[in-house]
C-alpha cells in the first residue's frame, strides 16, 4: 500500500475530514511510477470494499436502536424497517427503496454469511458481488444460505462477478430445489412493464417477464428482423418498429393518439425554453410545437403555464381534506416524482406536508407528491416533515435534508452553490459542532 493512501487511511475517525481528503484527492505524485500507481488503484478498491462492510455493521446497530425505542411504543416491526431503511438512504444519498435494499443486505451479511463478511471487510469482493450472493440465497433457511455462503468461499475474490453469482444459484438449487421453484412462481407475479427516459428525447420501454415469454417476443420479433432488415433499415430498426406496431395496433407511419400534459411558460411556443412531459421529463421545445401542430396526430393538449416573472405555477385550493381531481394532477406536474430527497419513485400519494390533524390546509402549498412508501414512513414518531410546497426539510437521526419542487420551465437552473447551500442541504448533527464546518 502506498504512503499516500496511508496517510488518508489514517486520517478516517470517527468523522471523515472532508478538507483533508480533498487535499488528498488533489495530490498524485508524478514520481511514483505505473506500479506504485497501480497498487494504489488497488488499495483504494479493496479500501472502498471494506467501507461497505463497515457501512453494513453500522445500518444493523442503527436497526437494532431504533427497534429499542419502537418496541416499547408498540410500533410494527414492519415501520421500523422502513423507516430505518429511509434513514439509511438519507445517509448513503441514495433513494429510500435502496436503502431498504441495503439494510436487508446488511442484516444477511453481517448475521448469516460471515465467508461473504469477511471477504467484503478484506476488500476481496464488492457490495454488489454480496447484493448478489444475498439475492441468490434469499429464498433460503439461514442454514441453507450458510451452506452456500461456505461452499462459495473459495471464489470469494478469485472469480467474475458472473460466475460468482451463477455458483451461488446452483448451489441453492441443490439445497432446496423447492424453495427455488416456489421463488420463481413469486416473480413470475410480478412481471410488470416500466418506461424511463433516455437521452436524446428516446425512451427505454422495459418488461420482467418469465423466461420462456421474453425469449419468445425477443425470437418472434428477431424473425421479423432476419427477413425483412436492410442496410437503410437495420435490424435493431425493424425489432423496434415491429414491437411498437405490434403493441398498439399501428405502423410507426400512422398517426399517435396521444395526451400531453405539457407544463411550459410562453416562450415554449416561440422560442428555444423546454416544455415537461410527466413520466418522462423535460423536452426540447421544437418537439412540444411538433406535437401541437402536427397535422398527423390526434393529440389532447393540457397546458399548465408559470406565472410571469417568478415562475410559480398557478396554485389551487380545496376545502376538502384529501387531494383529487385537478388539485392533485397539479401537484404531480409540479412535483414530478416523490419530493423525499434522492428518491426518484413514481408519485402514488399525495398527501399533506403539515398533517390535516394539526390544522394543515388541503392546499397546493401544503400538499406534497410521495411515492407509497415514503409517504407511510414520514408517519413514523421519528421521522419529521416540515415547510411548505416551496421548501420541505426532512429531519431524522441527526440528519436533515431540504428539498425543492423542480424549477418551473422557463427559469434557469440552480447555481452549483445554491444546490449545494439549499437543495439537498445534508447536514451531520455532530458536524455542525465542528469548528468551520456547516456554520457558515
Amino acid at each position: 500500500m502506498s504512503d499516500s493512501l496511508v496517510d488518508v487511511i489514517e486520517n478516517l475517525g470517527d468523522v471523515l475530514d472532508a478538507t483533508v481528503l480533498r487535499a488528498f484527492h488533489d495530490r498524485l505524485d508524478e514520481k511514483i511510477d505505473t506500479n506504485d500507481l497501480l497498487a494504489e488503484l488497488r488499495a483504494c478498491e479493496e479500501l472502498k470494499n471494506a467501507l461497505a462492510a463497515r457501512q453494513a455493521r453500522l445500518a444493523v446497530a442503527v436497526h437494532e436502536k431504533q427497534q429499542a425505542r419502537d418496541v416499547p411504543r408498540g410500533i410494527k416491526a414492519a415501520d421500523t424497517a422502513r423507516k430505518v431503511g429511509s434513514d439509511v438512504a438519507l445517509a448513503r444519498r441514495c433513494a429510500p427503496q435502496a436503502g431498504s435494499r441495503l439494510l436487508g443486505l446488511a442484516h444477511a451479511v453481517t448475521e448469516e454469511m460471515p465467508h461473504t463478511r469477511d471477504a467484503l471487510a478484506a476488500g476481496v469482493i464488492s457490495e454488489w458481488d454480496a447484493t448478489a450472493l444475498c439475492r441468490e440465497t434469499a429464498c433460503l433457511s439461514r442454514e441453507d444460505r450458510g451452506a452456500v455462503d461456505a461452499a462459495i468461499a473459495g471464489q470469494l475474490g478469485s472469480v467474475s462477478h458472473q460466475r460468482l453469482e451463477s455458483s451461488a444459484r446452483e448451489h441453492a438449487y441443490r439445497l432446496d430445489p423447492e424453495a427455488v421453484t416456489a421463488r420463481r412462481a413469486r416473480a413470475e407475479s410480478e412481471r410488470r412493464v416500466t418506461l424511463r427516459p433516455a437521452p436524446d428525447c428516446m425512451t427505454r420501454l422495459t418488461a420482467l417477464l418469465p423466461v420462456k415469454d421474453g425469449v419468445a417476443c425477443y425470437a418472434a420479433l428477431s424473425a421479423v428482423a432476419n427477413a425483412t432488415a436492410t442496410p437503410e433499415h437495420p435490424r435493431g430498426q425493424v425489432m423496434a418498429d415491429t414491437l411498437v406496431e405490434r403493441v398498439t395496433g399501428r405502423s410507426p407511419a400512422d398517426g399517435a393518439h396521444v395526451e400531453v400534459n405539457l407544463v411550459m411558460p410562453l416562450d415554449s411556443l416561440t422560442g428555444d425554453v423546454p416544455a415537461y412531459i410527466p413520466d418522462y421529463g423535460p423536452i426540447p421545445a421544437d418537439l412540444a410545437r411538433e406535437w401541437v401542430i402536427d397535422p398527423q396526430q390526434d393529440v389532447r393538449v393540457r397546458r399548465l403555464f408559470s406565472f410571469p416573472g417568478s415562475g410559480d405555477l398557478v396554485g389551487m385550493e380545496r376545502r376538502g381534506r384529501t387531494y383529487t381531481g385537478l388539485l392533485a394532477k397539479f401537484i404531480k406536474l409540479r412535483d414530478q416524482t416523490c419530493r423525499t430527497p434522492f428518491c426518484s419513485a413514481p408519485i402514488r400519494h399525495i398527501d399533506h406536508i403539515k398533517a390535516h390533524a394539526e390544522g394543515g390546509e388541503t392546499s397546493e402549498r401544503n400538499g406534497e407528491g410521495f411515492c407509497e412508501r415514503c409517504n407511510y414512513v414520514k408517519e413514523h414518531p421519528d421521522h419529521h416533515v416540515s415547510g411548505d410546497a416551496t421548501q420541505t426539510t426532512v429531519a431524522t437521526g441527526g440528519l436533515l435534508a431540504t428539498s425543492h419542487p423542480p424549477s418551473p420551465p422557463g427559469l434557469p437552473p440552480p447555481t452549483r452553490s445554491h444546490i449545494e447551500r439549499t437543495l439537498i442541504d445534508i447536514t451531520w448533527a455532530h458536524w455542525t459542532r465542528a469548528p468551520g464546518v456547516g456554520n457558515d
